[in-house]
C-alpha cells in the first residue's frame, strides 16, 4: 500500500513554510515518503505564472509528480487553497489519489465569500495588492492572521521575510490564484476517496463553518482543534498527526 504524502499549502504560500510540519509528520510515520509541492507561481516555481483556474493548477502538480505517481496513489494533505487542488484531483482523477486531507479549507456553493474570507482580510491583501511591498509588513500581517501560537515569533517572521526576498510572490500570480480559488465550485459528485476534514476554531482568515459545511454536505469525519489559528500544521502539529493516525492506523502498522 503507498505510504507517499504528497502536502499543498495555500495562497501565496509555499513549501517552506510547513515549517517543521513535515519533519513531524516523518517522525511519526516513519514508513512514509513526506514530499512537498510549491503551486505553480510560488517558491521554486515562481517563475511560472499561476494559473486562474484550480483544474489548471491541479493538472500542473500532476504532470510534475508524474514519476511519484506512478509508484502508487497519493495521499494529499492540504491546508487552505491547497485543499481545492486535492478535492479536484480526487474528483477527476480518483485512482492517483489514495486519501485526502483536508486543513482549513472552503469551498464555494456551500459556504459565502464572507466566510471563505473573512472581512477583516480583505484590506490588508488589497493593501498589498495595491502598493504594499515590504516583504517585512507583508509577512508580519500574514503570520498575525495565520497563527494564534506564534503570531509574534520573530525566528518564524524572519524565515518567512527570507522565503519572500528569495521568491517574491507577484501581484498578478496572487490574483490568478486568488481567482482560481473563488472560481472553484462543489463538484457535482463527493470524490470517491477517503476524507478527513481537520479545522482550526481559531482559524481568523477562513471561518471554520467552511469546513463543517464540507464535512456536513460529504457526511465526512471532522475534527476540530479548539483554539489553533488557520496555520493549523504550525500551531498544534503533534495534534494534526495524533488525528490522522486515529484515522488511518494502517500507516502505524
Amino acid at each position: 500500500m503507498s505510504k507517499n504524502w504528497l502536502l499543498l499549502r495555500g495562497l501565496m504560500r509555499e513549501q517552506r513554510h510547513w515549517g517543521k510540519f513535515p519533519a513531524r509528520l516523518q517522525r511519526d510515520f516513519p514508513d512514509a515518503r513526506v514530499m512537498l509541492a510549491d503551486l505553480p507561481g510560488f517558491g521554486r516555481e515562481s517563475h511560472r505564472q499561476s494559473p486562474s483556474r484550480i483544474e489548471n493548477i491541479t493538472d500542473e502538480i500532476r504532470a510534475r509528480w508524474q514519476a511519484e505517481r506512478a509508484r502508487g496513489p497519493l495521499r494529499l494533505l492540504t491546508l487552505s487553497l491547497g485543499g481545492m487542488v486535492a478535492i479536484d484531483w480526487a474528483s477527476r482523477y480518483p485512482a492517483e489519489v489514495h486519501s485526502v486531507v483536508l486543513i482549513n479549507s472552503s469551498l464555494a456553493g456551500i459556504s459565502p465569500c464572507y466566510h471563505r474570507l473573512r472581512p477583516r482580510v480583505y484590506w490588508p491583501l488589497l493593501k498589498w495588492c495595491l502598493w504594499q511591498r515590504d516583504p517585512l509588513l507583508q509577512e508580519a500581517a500574514i503570520l498575525q492572521l495565520t497563527s494564534r501560537r506564534f503570531a509574534d515569533d520573530v525566528s518564524i517572521l524572519t524565515r518567512w521575510v527570507a522565503y519572500a526576498r528569495e521568491y517574491p510572490p507577484s501581484r498578478r500570480n496572487t490574483l490568478r490564484q486568488l481567482l482560481a480559488a473563488l472560481r472553484y465550485r462543489l463538484p457535482s459528485a463527493r470524490p470517491r476517496v477517503p476524507i478527513l476534514v481537520l479545522n482550526s476554531m481559531g482559524d481568523e482568515l477562513v471561518n471554520p463553518r467552511c469546513s463543517q459545511a464540507i464535512a456536513e454536505h460529504w457526511q465526512l469525519p471532522l475534527c476540530r482543534h479548539p483554539d489553533a489559528g488557520h496555520d493549523l500544521p504550525l500551531d498544534a502539529p503533534a495534534w494534526v498527526c495524533k488525528q490522522i493516525r486515529a484515522w488511518q492506523p494502517e500507516l502505524t502498522g
